[in-house]
């Protein structure tokens, strides 16, 4: 079973648990993601968004870091849901990213087996993401995995002031 405790897959490479210490390299992450799928002009957080909502008193979701040679080269950051179909909760993996320099050698596939391993050490019925349509070295890695792409479902946001109009309603 895997356990949110440092782990060794090999001399050089770790993946461990992110502290708020972290926060910098999460942010770093972050935009580096978001420029890789054309949308850094999206990117409002900065550290002291990410502080709490991390590592606060409640936090909204977890984050571990991959390290190779004591350097930070890839995140994922994710969240329990639940399905009521199974009713059991599930692990939404909202970002993986690895420094491009640093793809091809394993390291997204064992950040997601590292998280697979925490959904089943936590009893969850699925570990699910989404992937951008047009990502294609993506869904192939995806596929190499046996993930299965969940055709027949969009995705629906409210945010803004879309979110706040639907809220005034109640």
């Amino acid at each position: 079973a895997i356990s949110m405790q440092p782990t060794t897959e090999c001399t050089d490479f770790i993946i461990r648990p992110a502290t708020c210490a972290d926060c910098p390299t999460i942010l770093t992450f972050i935009k580096q993601l978001a420029e890789y799928e054309n949308l850094a002009h999206e990117v409002v957080a900065d550290e002291e968004r990410l502080q709490p909502s991390l590592f606060g008193e409640h936090p909204s979701a977890e984050v571990i870091i991959a390290e190779y040679q004591n350097s930070p080269v890839g995140f994922a950051l994710f969240f329990t849901n639940y399905s009521t179909f199974l009713a059991r909760p599930g692990i939404y993996l909202e970002d993986l990213y690895v420094h491009t320099n640093m793809r091809g050698r394993g390291f997204g596939k064992k950040l997601l087996a590292y998280l697979a391993g925490i959904a089943v050490d936590r009893d969850c019925g699925r570990l699910e993401w989404s992937v951008l349509d047009w990502n294609q070295p993506a869904k192939d890695f995806y596929q190499s995995l046996n993930a299965e792409p969940m055709d027949g479902w969009t995705v629906n946001r409210l945010t803004g002031e879309s979110l706040t109009a639907l809220a005034d309603q109640c």
